[in-house]
């Protein structure tokens, strides 16, 4: 079902896609495994893309995209409507997971991600052998 909403059409030849499908659905498993609302799950993977579009679209460094993420997770827990930023629906401990989920799993491998979106192009993958 990823595949089809990624609109993913190479997934057998491109390496780009598969690692991209196998993030995306490593972030939505764990968000279930998490007991996360519908809410809260569309508010992680909509987390997720925004910071993977900063990397690929962006090129933002590993510490401008960490800055991102601490302003997109300003306010959790805080009463004041005005301090409280778009992620809002999670507790302080649900923002702490979340925080410690990208660091496993995009923020240790930063630099891959890197080469990933930025390296020259693909090879060429004649076969799925």
């Amino acid at each position: 079902k990823l595949e089809e909403f990624l609109n993913f059409k190479q997934l057998k030849t491109s390496l780009k896609e598969a690692i991209l499908l196998d993030y995306y659905t490593a972030g939505f498993c764990w968000a279930k495994e998490m007991n996360f609302s519908l809410i809260q799950l569309s508010g992680f993977m909509d987390l997720l893309n925004f910071l993977l579009e900063n990397l690929s679209d962006n090129h933002m460094t590993l510490g401008d995209n960490l800055k991102e993420l601490g302003k997109a997770m300003a306010g959790i827990g805080e009463t004041d409507s005005e301090r409280s930023g778009d992620l809002n629906f999670f507790s302080i401990e649900q923002a702490k997971a979340v925080i410690d989920y990208l660091n496993i799993s995009l923020f240790k491998h930063y630099k891959l991600y890197e080469y990933l979106f930025h390296s020259p192009g693909e090879e060429l993958v004649i076969s799925n052998e």
